[in-house]
């Protein structure tokens, strides 16, 4: 397909878009959520404020169950680790369980504002919106060219999967309760930070191993930069996301696209 040339949004550079090449060599696309399944408004607007509206009551109802207290712990510890860095970080009590919930919830609340990615928050955040899913007061949003893509990526027999940094339950409830309905059926496989930093090259070649892949079969896409350098990095072939609201990180170094319109079409 011949480059074009458009404006960003914002109007300030030129974006040149292809459309990934060599299409016979892929068996696997890799897909990240934020800005590329799923607008980061949704993420930003919706899912973080409900998660963090909520987590001192679920934090309440669940606060004896041996994950949750698992979990608290996690939190526990790591907020005496941000605590030697940051005097911002709030007070942890626990003088009793109700101090220990409102102290896990608070510092839930910080941790959210500033978008962390420690994994016992992605966890707890994907069983809060679990239950908002389940009663029907959460939708996934997705792109309207996703489930359109999804068919037909699966159609020409090419295998999906995900990796965000969100936890592998709350990626499953987006896609299984999303605006373009129940979409896990085109999904084979999930990944989270668990399996590694999504800036690492390493977490790469681990999900292609996972998937039973050589990494140069495996076309990865994703918003940011430095994610689809750590992919190249490890063999896969990558084509960045520039759809509307995804921040200008400067002159693309990786093949861009606008829509899935435009992935093997």
């Amino acid at each position: 397909m011949p480059r074009t040339g458009v404006p960003a949004a914002e109007g300030s550079r030129e974006l040149i878009l292809t459309a990934p090449s060599d299409p016979a060599r892929t068996r696997v696309i890799l897909l990240d959520i934020e800005g590329t399944t799923t607008p980061i408004d949704f993420v930003y607007e919706t899912l973080f404020p409900f998660a963090s509206a909520r987590a001192e009551e679920f934090l309440a109802q669940h606060g004896e169950e041996d994950e949750m207290r698992a979990l608290m712990d996690a939190l526990r510890d790591q907020r005496e680790a941000d605590a030697r860095q940051n005097s911002a970080v709030p007070p942890w009590r626990e003088a009793d369980a109700r101090e220990r919930v409102a102290s896990a919830a608070a510092y839930v609340r910080w941790l959210i504002e500033r978008d962390s990615k420690l994994t016992a928050l992605k966890s707890l955040q994907g069983k809060i919106w679990e239950a908002g899913y389940r009663s029907g007061e959460l939708r996934g949003a997705v792109y309207s060219d996703v489930a359109p893509a999804f068919a037909r990526w699966r159609a020409q027999g090419r295998r999906i999967a995900i990796f965000s940094s969100g936890s592998i339950l709350a990626q499953k409830l987006l896609f299984a309760h999303s605006t373009a309905g129940d979409l896990t059926d085109f999904i084979d496989s999930y990944f989270d930070t668990s399996t590694g930093a999504k800036r690492e090259a390493e977490s790469y070649r681990r999900i292609a191993a996972a998937v039973g892949v050589s990494p140069t079969e495996v076309l990865f896409i994703s918003d940011v930069t430095a994610e689809l350098d750590a992919a190249r990095e490890a063999g896969m072939a990558t084509v960045q996301s520039l759809r509307p609201g995804v921040l200008d990180q400067g002159t693309p170094t990786h093949p861009g696209i606008l829509t899935f319109d435009d992935v093997f079409p």
